[in-house]
């Protein structure tokens, strides 16, 4: 291209920015919306596993969400949450995870009304660990293949009979919920949940970018109950 041409084409690109300056906006794709749940003693690595996972896809956005601005996990850690519990967020996956924080979370009335309308307004409901009690005893999972922490287990199926506990599991997946085995079977299910979304190639490029050992089958539970 001649000089006199490269710099007629620039001064027409520019003039149509400048005269639609959404074009380039609009035409762009709009980013992943992920939401997590954090409270006081929520288990460290049943949310950061998934959100190392989640957040090497390009063209994600990801936020937490609080009762209060700043929340401890059990390991001792802070975060500070993005956005307030006052209202709900819609988003493409909501994550909840578990922890010891969940045992006195499923007497929380208040928690359990929030936690049914922001699902309602989630595409995808990813749960790890004891997270699932949270939404079990909501009444979230009645009718859903489910699992939990099989060190938990029994705490967290007497909660609710309505769902259907699957004692051999390292993750279930049914339609819009997402639910995984303990602590490091929330990472497992966050590369599942990639290439689910964006491809087995995507899913393999992540694991070996953060040098980590995906257990990609889903029935392969070491910690399975009887």
């Amino acid at each position: 291209m001649k000089r006199r041409d490269f710099l007629t084409a620039g001064s027409l690109a520019m003039a149509t920015a400048m005269v639609s300056p959404q074009l380039f906006a609009v035409t762009k794709d709009k980013p992943l919306q992920i939401l997590a749940l954090v409270f006081d003693d929520y288990e460290t690595l049943d949310l950061h596993g998934p959100v190392e996972m989640l957040g090497h896809m390009k063209n994600v956005q990801i936020k937490l969400v609080g009762d209060k601005s700043i929340i401890r996990s059990y390991q001792g850690p802070k975060v500070v949450t993005d956005v307030s519990m006052s209202s709900v967020t819609p988003c493409d996956l909501f994550i909840v995870p578990g922890g010891l924080g969940t045992r006195k979370l499923v007497e929380d009335e208040e928690l359990m009304a929030w936690l049914r309308k922001q699902v309602s307004v989630s595409g995808k409901v990813f749960s790890i660990c004891t997270g699932s009690a949270l939404l079990a005893k909501a009444g979230i999972l009645d009718g859903v293949n489910a699992t939990t922490n099989k060190m938990a287990y029994q705490w967290v199926t007497g909660l609710a009979g309505q769902v259907n506990w699957q004692p051999s599991a390292r993750w279930v997946d049914d339609g819009k919920y997402l639910t995984s085995s303990g602590v490091s079977a929330g990472t497992d299910a966050a590369l599942f949940y990639v290439c689910q979304l964006r491809g087995k190639v995507e899913a393999r490029r992540i694991e070996r970018l953060t040098e980590y050992h995906w257990n990609d089958d889903a029935k392969n539970d070491p910690y399975a109950v009887s």
